[in-house]
């Protein structure tokens, strides 16, 4: 954790300004929400161990509680764009020795997520080229080559990745929406019973913790609007736009996959395999190719959702060297595309790097990389959400601007994203689906992080204070 600064140069202009517009945003987050994937693993594993016939309220709830903190969320953004979207915010809230910790928080949260996804995109790929032209490519393998592309999309200017992103995106959510028609068709209007929204479905059956778990876990990404806010075109108004448009996409469909469903069986089919009960569906309502079809965007969903925590990693690598808490070089962007180059290949080099260990330990990428890393970025990113709503709160609390948007709302995100983080930390073995002491322990690297990055802003306010002062600070007028 170096606290070398930069010197402006030929290489060192910033990102590229104006780029984005909130299409272009909405498609980066829902691409790291990676809708395929949550619909075929997710919403099976919240229906079985979650509440049943009640898992669209869930669903309902926690878009509600994600509205509610881009209430105060995209009310800061006038007064905090930055790369390093949590850092900047938490540090204009509760103070450099709170945004400091969450930067590092956020970075390690990001790398532990695009790897756990990477090792889930590496198992379907080696099993989808097997099924499909009979040949065994190392799983391993398969995930080098999406790295040196993803490493290569990153490369470029920003609209580049967000073009595929959109088209990947596009692919996967179609294909998913065309097996919730065909089961509406089929089994009628009435199968969609209102019974899934009813407080005594979703309330008091099965665990509500456990549902709301796998509810949020669906959404991980979401928050990645604000991070592109120094790329975006006017972000005063396209940062809230696209993370309101991000929710609401977001929410509805997984209201309407999950719902569609549980109509298209019962509740005990689910239980018995939620691993293929999607795949069984689409077989049985569309047919085996559009179940071939899903097989193989599972894939590139996972793919989009690498490239995108990819990119929201780089940008929290430049943020913090730009403020003179990385390694310098680290702030250099492409001359012509202005991307963060030598950041995007720090992200694409920890990524790689932690992803061959686990092949060189012989380890499988789903139950042992995927699950190990998953966990770790989700209570990563849910306390990451709970103590930006937190920080908004406060911002606006010392400002003395009071009222639904500055106080209210964020005060009633603080309270239940914090309460979903709390029973992800209790719940936690439903996350990783694993009793291992190890991987259930993992999450307790954050505290090891916070505390080396306290450390860092301790010594960095005592003697070098002027660095100390910039941290965190505006970097679009």
């Amino acid at each position: 954790m170096a606290t070398t600064t930069h010197t402006p140069g030929a290489q060192n202009e910033g990102l590229a300004g104006g780029t984005l517009g909130a299409g272009h945003l909405v498609f980066m987050v829902m691409a790291a929400v990676a809708p395929a994937a949550g619909a075929v693993a997710l919403i099976p594993l919240s229906i079985a161990l979650g509440v049943g016939v009640g898992t669209p309220g869930v669903f309902v709830i926690v878009a509600l509680i994600l509205l509610l903190f881009a209430v105060g969320f995209t009310r800061m953004v006038p007064y905090v764009r930055n790369a390093g979207a949590f850092y900047a915010f938490i540090t204009k809230g509760l103070g450099r020795l709170a945004g400091l910790p969450a930067a590092y928080v956020a970075l390690t949260a990001y790398l532990c997520v695009g790897t756990a996804t990477l090792g889930a995109l590496g198992f379907f790929a080696n099993l989808t080229l097997d099924q499909f032209f009979g040949i065994d490519v190392p799983w391993w393998l398969c995930c080098l080559i999406a790295m040196v592309v993803i490493g290569l999309l990153g490369y470029f200017r920003i609209t580049v990745a967000a073009g595929v992103l959109g088209a990947a995106l596009v692919a996967e959510g179609a294909a998913v929406l065309v097996l919730d028609v065909a089961i509406l068709i089929r089994q009628g209007a009435g199968a969609f019973t209102l019974d899934a929204f009813a407080p005594s479905s979703v309330l008091t059956t099965g665990s509500l913790g456990v549902a709301l778990i796998y509810g949020f876990s669906c959404f991980q990404g979401f928050e990645g609007t604000a991070i592109y806010a120094e790329e975006a075109r006017d972000p005063d108004r396209t940062v809230p736009r696209a993370t309101y448009g991000a929710v609401l996409c977001v929410g509805l469909f997984f209201v309407l996959t999950s719902w569609a469903l549980i109509a298209g069986g019962t509740v005990e089919q689910v239980a018995a395999d939620p691993g293929t009960y999607a795949f069984t569906l689409s077989t049985d309502f569309v047919g085996p190719l559009w179940t071939d079809l899903l097989q193989v965007l599972i894939v590139t969903s996972a793919f989009a959702g690498v490239l995108a925590f990819h990119n929201a990693a780089s940008r929290y690598l430049y943020a913090l060297a730009r403020d003179g808490f990385m390694p310098g070089p680290l702030t250099r962007t492409h001359p012509r595309f202005r991307s963060p180059t030598v950041a995007g290949l720090t992200s694409f080099g920890v990524m790689t790097l932690v992803m061959l260990g686990f092949a060189v330990a012989g380890l499988d990428p789903l139950t042992n990389l995927s699950t190990s890393l998953t966990g770790v970025g989700a209570v990563g990113i849910l306390t990451l959400i709970t103590v930006t709503s937190l920080a908004v709160f406060v911002f606006f609390l010392r400002r003395r601007q009071y009222g639904w948007r500055y106080t209210v709302a964020p005060a009633l995100a603080t309270l239940g994203v914090g309460s979903a983080t709390g029973l992800a930390l209790s719940n936690y073995e439903a996350i990783t689906g694993t009793t291992s002491t190890v991987i259930n322990s993992l999450p307790w690297i954050h505290l090891v992080v916070i505390a080396v990055a306290v450390g860092l802003g301790l010594w960095t306010r005592a003697r070098r204070p002027d660095v100390y002062a910039t941290m965190g600070t505006t970097r679009v007028d």
